[in-house]
């Protein structure tokens, strides 16, 4: 399938990112170099303004594959966990491949949860269990610790 801007083609690739982190560098990097490769990469800045952001759940399951790209500020955003969720409930059921690329980051920060990381994962679910949703954590830890347990790309500091 050739990349098209077009909204009817279906992703091949979503490309999971904290924008705090990677919106200037890293992912619109790794779209454009995708796309150059005749391979359709989706990425947030390809919704229209005003389009609901829950089509991101579409966009996910309508991909073969997903690009997970943990960074240091990946916890403070809900929705970047909201999609891994959603990312991991169609791996679950076969229907998504994941990637995971560890930015700047040690796999074991994410798997252990260790210091700003976890941190920031927990002040997010304290801030956001305003409406009693206790079962986010867990969801969002089973999320993390999959992809952490996963063979993973890493982008190191010093390359």
């Amino acid at each position: 399938m050739m990349a098209s801007s077009s909204r009817n083609v279906k992703p091949q690739v979503f490309i999971n990112f904290r924008g705090a982190d990677l919106r200037r560098n890293f992912a619109p990097y790794l779209h454009d170099v995708l796309h150059r490769n005749g391979i359709n990469a989706f990425i947030d800045n390809d919704l229209q303004v005003g389009e609901n952001l829950t089509n991101l759940f579409e966009k996910i399951e309508e991909s073969t594959v997903a690009v997970a790209i943990l960074s240091s500020k990946y916890t403070e955003s809900d929705w970047c966990l909201r999609e891994l969720v959603k990312i991991k409930e169609c791996v679950d059921r076969r229907t998504l491949w994941v990637i995971p690329v560890f930015y700047k980051l040690k796999t074991s920060t994410v798997k252990d949860l260790e210091g700003s990381f976890g941190f920031q994962l927990w002040e997010l679910w304290r801030k956001e269990n305003h409406c009693n949703r206790d079962d986010r954590i867990l969801k969002w830890d089973a999320a993390l610790q999959d992809v952490s347990g996963r063979k993973a790309l890493r982008f190191l500091e010093d390359r």
